[in-house]
């Protein structure tokens, strides 16, 4: 049962941050001369309950100017999102709708120990990044007007597939820099990507010209093992230490007719 844990001292806040493992930790940044603080608080409370597997902190800034300091905290209320003590995101202000809208974005992403999909063992202090990805200003070039990239990037039983030949173009926007470990596709092997492109920071997305002539970053041979079984595909992690905020992680050059959904 979700409930709000108040945070009287320093220590004892980098203390929940430590032991909240892979869980989501959202904080919320207070004072108590600050109105709009009380206000938004009864519907912090009532969101801890609805969201249960994330741990709600109420962290008072006159009592720990250290740690309202160290994590630049400069308006109140400020609610900071965290997940194996790195910082996912942030928003300020009462609003209810956009504390919310933040939670969403982050609950239940990344956690290892509960979703089958994970990155696991083998990727030991990772999470899954697909929180950060900005559908919005994700783009797929031949995709097909029935399978589209939107499907793919769900979790949903939907797949994308390419239209008129087997080549595909996808751009992955994340809403901030993000350092990439290793992917997973999932696809049936008969018709799954066989060969992938990777490139990123690119100030646009490239057309298939400049995927062919363009000097990638890393590329991918996947086995009919890899497709099926959703395989962590490890990547060279030096490369992609800094995908850069509004640029996309792509295009990814798909040499394949169907790209499935995790």
């Amino acid at each position: 049962m979700g409930a709000v844990r108040v945070i009287n001292d320093d220590r004892h806040f980098y203390s929940e941050l430590a032991s909240a493992g892979h869980k989501l930790v959202v904080v919320d940044f207070t004072a108590s001369w600050c109105g709009p603080c009380q206000r938004i608080a009864p519907i912090f409370e009532q969101l801890s309950l609805k969201y249960p597997k994330a741990i709600f902190l109420k962290v008072d800034v006159d009592k720990c100017r250290e740690t309202a300091a160290m994590q630049d905290v400069h308006a109140m209320p400020t609610f900071i999102f965290y997940r194996k003590r790195a910082k996912l995101g942030q928003c300020q202000g009462a609003d209810p709708t956009g504390l919310e809208s933040k939670i969403q974005q982050f609950y239940g992403c990344g956690d290892s120990n509960e979703t089958d999909d994970s990155i696991g063992d083998s990727a030991s202090g990772h999470m899954d990044l697909s929180c950060f990805i900005t559908k919005q200003q994700c783009e797929c070039l031949n995709e097909s007007d029935y399978h589209t990239f939107s499907q793919c990037l769900n979790s949903d039983s939907g797949y994308l597939q390419s239209d008129e030949d087997e080549q595909l173009i996808m751009s992955i926007a994340f809403s901030q820099p993000v350092k990439i470990h290793s992917l997973k596709i999932k696809a049936p092997a008969e018709n799954g990507p066989k060969n992938v492109k990777l490139f990123i920071n690119q100030p646009r997305t490239i057309d298939f010209e400049m995927a062919n002539s363009n000097t990638s970053i890393q590329d991918l041979t996947l086995s009919a093992k890899d497709l099926e079984e959703g395989n962590q595909i490890p990547l060279r992690y030096v490369k992609f230490q800094n995908v850069q905020f509004g640029a996309r992680n792509g295009p990814v050059s798909l040499a394949s007719s169907i790209f499935k959904s995790l």
